[in-house]
């Protein structure tokens, strides 16, 4: 019979495979996914090291995969006294960080669209409508989107 510590081991193991794979169908590297799932789960800082040793993959790769979510405002660099490590933990707001970084990509995709319908002759109206249709697909989208970055934003001390 397992002890709850190793079912916890597991758990967080599990965990952090399936957050790679969800990042890899947004688009994003699987180690940055496992990466961000590990800090999710520990909630607390872990050093550049341990994310390496722990995750079992070289140091270049942990580094692409913390810069790419420094980048996003997922994470961020800590210091801890008296240690010449870099830590790494959640942003303060890294979930309103991951709804804004959506909601970027859907305005990006309404925008592709109606420069499209800008480009239509006005004969080709059953292509337009159809067009108006799917960017107020991504209107609503954006909306809800915004609604959520809102409810998940932390108020600014």
């Amino acid at each position: 019979m397992m002890d709850s510590t190793d079912q916890i081991d597991q758990v967080r193991d599990d965990f952090i495979t399936r957050m790679g794979v969800v990042a890899m169908g947004e688009g994003l590297p699987r180690m940055a996914g496992q990466v961000f799932a590990m800090l999710v789960f520990e909630g607390e800082p872990i050093a550049f090291g341990a994310l390496s040793r722990r995750l079992s993959v070289s140091r270049a790769t942990i580094s692409t995969s913390i810069r790419l979510l420094e980048e996003r405002g997922l994470i961020r660099r800590v210091n801890k006294t008296g240690d010449r490590q870099d830590y790494f933990q959640l942003a303060d707001d890294a979930y309103a960080a991951m709804t804004k970084y959506a909601l970027a990509g859907t305005r990006h995709a309404k925008s592709e669209i109606n420069d499209t319908i800008r480009k239509l002759p006005e004969e080709a109206e059953g292509v337009r409508q159809r067009l108006d249709t799917f960017a107020a697909f991504y209107d609503t989208i954006s909306a809800a989107l915004d609604d959520v970055a809102t409810r998940v934003s932390k108020p600014k001390n």
